[in-house]
């Protein structure tokens, strides 16, 4: 169960409101993760300024995004995130099949993005410490120094709501992520 309250636009604190009202507009409802987020302004503000900066300036498709949210969901931990990036992933054009293998971190269908995902599960699993070797195979599958960079500003948003769910307890309000078994 949630510590923290569900809000509505019209219960959550002004301040949150607007951006509420277009995260709902967004996702074609309130999720969760956003409506306790909410309770807390500085929380949403926070989340809202990582995602603004990186619709903006981020280069990364969508696929490559949710690739990544996928990698760091898997290594935190978090149902709530792997869940979600399941159905976005899936939007973006990932099966399935490939959503799984991302998480448990076995992308044998694309050598770029496997690079990429080893990068962000290092950096997720080891506080932010990604071994040379790694690095070196990411620069030799075709990502440059500056999209490993910009890689580093998925991780940080992700493991954001990552935590945040743990911290909350947010209630599954999304289809629940396949089993990694298999």
């Amino acid at each position: 169960m949630s510590r923290i309250p569900v809000h509505t636009v019209g219960s959550a604190p002004e301040a949150s409101r607007e951006t509420l009202r277009q995260l709902e507009k967004r996702f074609g409802k309130l999720l969760n993760i956003h409506a306790e987020m909410g309770h807390s302004p500085v929380v949403l503000a926070a989340y809202a300024g990582m995602s603004g900066a990186i619709a903006e300036y981020g280069t990364f498709d969508a696929r490559t995004r949710e690739a990544i949210a996928l990698a760091v969901g898997a290594i935190d931990h978090c149902a709530y995130c792997q869940s979600a990036h399941t159905l976005s992933a899936k939007a973006a054009g990932l099966s399935q099949e490939q959503t799984v293998a991302i998480r448990r971190g076995e992308v044998d269908f694309d050598a770029k993005l496997a690079a990429l995902v080893s990068v962000v599960r290092q950096i997720a699993a080891e506080v932010g410490e990604v071994d040379d070797a790694t690095w070196r195979r990411a620069l030799h599958e075709g990502w440059s120094d500056t999209e490993l960079t910009e890689a580093f500003a998925h991780v940080a948003v992700n493991l954001f709501t990552n935590y945040f769910n743990h911290y909350a307890r947010t209630d599954l309000d999304l289809p629940a992520a396949p089993g990694l078994e298999g």
